[in-house]
């Protein structure tokens, strides 16, 4: 790596990155700690794409700053500005955006090739990854023979060889069919946690953030809405978009002795007695029963509705029903078949008030 490059530091990845274009803003503050792997999730233009451009350097700040391991990678107000192929950036593609007329080595050897590295020094390197990313029998090949996992894992090989200071993902499983996914989601966690730099993710998949990230940004608008650890995002969301990806009801209302009186309509029965006010109520579709006739039981929250819509969702079948409140229910295809439910059935809900994670809103 040549003298003037950025290189990996204690200091992690920081700064507030302000890009202006057209009426769109994107003005967020980052804060990355080695080791650290943090996913960035948000609806299609929230910012993402341009959140790691500027990271990477191909988008240049409008203001704020960047420093990475302390050294600063752009700063308008001082005029300084590294230029993309300097800052010390590993990043995998979507489309991973291999040579095609490159060997699996060859391409991962670009990666320190690029960084200033001889050639010489760029193969001893390559092989070194090649070897840690389980590509020794493939290291001859061409990228269009190789399965789709194979080339995710050619690429972070490149990524990783030119010694980052930063690994910026965008994207990094989307290309692959749902089988392959799971296998490579579980070797990209391992990889990830032998990075001892930050790790930016960006991706749609909420499964892909919960199992990859230490920490989770939503970005929504330019704007972080949302932030924390995996669990703390998935039990609290703090947004439809976020209750939507996570797959959870999400419903506000005014909490007061143990009740929700949901906006909109309906009252739930809720464990937490003390809490009072504006409040945000999260609910599995899994925690909701589906029945035909009003149900008799232990259940403290139970209303009728109306069947609006019925989803085969892999082993589950998900209902959406119009009530008070409206909501998500899975049920298995048995119960389906059961309940002969359909579009426009009256049914009835019941939700025990354990199942109710409430937060103040």
């Amino acid at each position: 790596m040549s003298a003037d490059t950025v290189t990996t530091s204690t200091r992690g990845l920081q700064g507030r990155v302000v890009v202006e274009r057209g009426e769109f803003r994107l003005d967020v503050e980052i804060d990355v700690r080695p080791g650290e792997v943090l996913a960035v999730i948000g609806p299609n233009g929230a910012g993402k794409s341009t959140l790691l451009r500027a990271i990477c350097g191909l988008t240049p700040l409008t203001d704020g700053a960047i420093s990475l391991g302390g050294a600063v990678l752009d700063d308008p107000a001082a005029d300084v500005l590294v230029p993309a192929a300097r800052r010390g950036v590993g990043v995998v593609f979507q489309e991973y955006r291999l040579f095609p007329h490159l060997s699996v080595l060859d391409n991962v050897a670009f990666g320190p090739r690029s960084a200033g590295r001889s050639k010489a020094q760029s193969r001893t390197d390559a092989a070194e990854w090649v070897a840690r990313l389980r590509l020794d029998d493939l290291a001859q090949r061409s990228p269009e023979r190789l399965s789709g996992g194979q080339q995710q894992r050619t690429a972070l090989a490149r990524a990783l060889a030119s010694g980052p200071g930063v690994l910026l993902l965008d994207e990094p499983l989307a290309a692959l069919d749902a089988a392959t996914r799971i296998d490579v989601r579980r070797d990209l966690s391992t990889h990830l946690a032998q990075f001892a730099g930050p790790t930016v993710i960006v991706t749609h998949d909420a499964l892909d953030a919960l199992v990859l990230a230490d920490r989770i940004v939503v970005l929504e608008d330019g704007r972080i809405t949302q932030q924390g650890t995996a669990l703390e995002v998935a039990r609290r969301p703090a947004s439809d978009y976020v209750a939507k990806l996570l797959g959870l009801n999400l419903l506000r209302g005014e909490a007061a002795d143990g009740e929700v009186t949901v906006d909109g309509g309906g009252l739930l029965h809720v464990p937490d007695h003390a809490m009072t006010g504006p409040v945000l109520v999260a609910l599995r579709p899994s925690g909701i029963a589906l029945h035909t006739a009003q149900p008799e039981g232990s259940a403290r929250n139970v209303w009728p509705g109306v069947v609006d819509g019925v989803e085969p969702l892999g082993e589950r079948v998900r209902v959406s029903v119009t009530g008070a409140p409206s909501v998500l229910v899975d049920v298995t295809p048995g119960a389906v078949a059961d309940l002969h439910v359909a579009p426009g059935d009256a049914v009835w809900l019941s939700a025990k008030a354990t199942e109710l994670e409430v937060y103040p809103g």
